[in-house]
């Protein structure tokens, strides 16, 4: 016999979420955190917007009493141009992507799909790259790459850039194809399909999530890298965004230039908030998926 719903039931159902104090404390928290996290940049952009007599003012004051872009135009016009140094950047960064999804992908789609002997071992061999500070590797490396020709190219500084991030690049994608059902497989291997159709029509597409981590991943570390490119690219028009920024810091008599090193940090701050709201779904869903299971 079916139940009827009482009226007192559907009115509970249709009311608001009454939130409870410790709800009212988590949220306050939480905005205390982004207020926290949001702080160094809504400075920094006050900063930039700054006249030249603002930012050396003394004492500080921390809003512009009167609003320029003279920084910025200072940024836009520092020696190559910040069109080339940005280029360079993205150059560089778009070739380490593809570099650390060649060789990373299939790295892991072998650790975590084939009983390899002894994969554990090697495995961990791969992960060595991560406790070793690659400034130590610098000097070998400049030598050896000035002997093959590669300084002063964006190959050569995506190949450094590639080193750094390998070893978490291979962890994460092999954990990730590890993660999936072996049914998956099996069902593919029952039809027919080789490895490489596995992985492409198989694997692939259910790591989609790990895949955009290891972009963003590979985006941030290449984007933000100084000494290799400070070493590797000695030439004025191959610089990268980092070295422009201590370069247009310089100001007068020895002195820093703050409000062009700010205009510089909000502009360097940009392309790596527009590439993680660009994937930041399939960020998220990386997320979810691993909390669900």
């Amino acid at each position: 016999m079916s139940s009827v719903a009482e009226p007192a039931d559907l009115m509970d159902a249709a009311a608001p979420r009454r939130w409870r104090p410790a709800s009212y404390l988590f949220a306050a928290v939480c905005v205390a955190v982004i207020a926290v996290m949001l702080f160094p940049i809504v400075m920094a952009l006050m900063a930039s917007l700054k006249t030249g007599a603002d930012a050396v003012a003394v004492p500080p004051h921390y809003l512009p009493s009167t609003l320029s872009l003279e920084n910025y135009a200072k940024v836009f016009q520092y020696q190559a141009g910040l069109r080339v140094y940005l280029f360079n950047s993205l150059a560089v960064a778009s070739l380490t992507i593809l570099l650390c999804l060649a060789l990373a992908i299939p790295a892991g789609y072998g650790l975590a799909a084939f009983p390899l002997p002894g994969k554990e071992v090697i495995f961990l061999m791969l992960l060595l790259g991560l406790m070793a500070p690659y400034q130590a590797l610098l000097t070998p490396l400049y030598r050896l790459f000035s002997t093959l020709g590669l300084t002063n190219s964006y190959l050569g500084l995506a190949v450094i850039h590639t080193i750094l991030q390998l070893p978490f690049s291979i962890y994460l994608m092999r954990n990730s194809f590890e993660a999936l059902p072996r049914e998956l497989a099996e069902a593919a291997d029952i039809d027919g399909a080789g490895s490489l159709q596995t992985l492409w029509h198989i694997f692939l597409p259910a790591a989609l999530p790990s895949i955009v981590t290891l972009v963003l991943f590979a985006f941030i570390t290449s984007w933000n890298e100084f000494i290799a490119a400070l070493i590797f690219m000695n030439r004025e028009n191959g610089f990268t965004v980092p070295v422009m920024l201590v370069g247009v810091r310089s100001g007068h008599f020895g002195s820093v230039d703050w409000g062009a090193v700010e205009a510089g940090v909000i502009i360097s701050i940009l392309p790596c908030f527009l590439i993680y709201l660009l994937l930041q779904k399939y960020y998220v869903s990386g997320f979810l998926t691993g909390a669900i299971k």
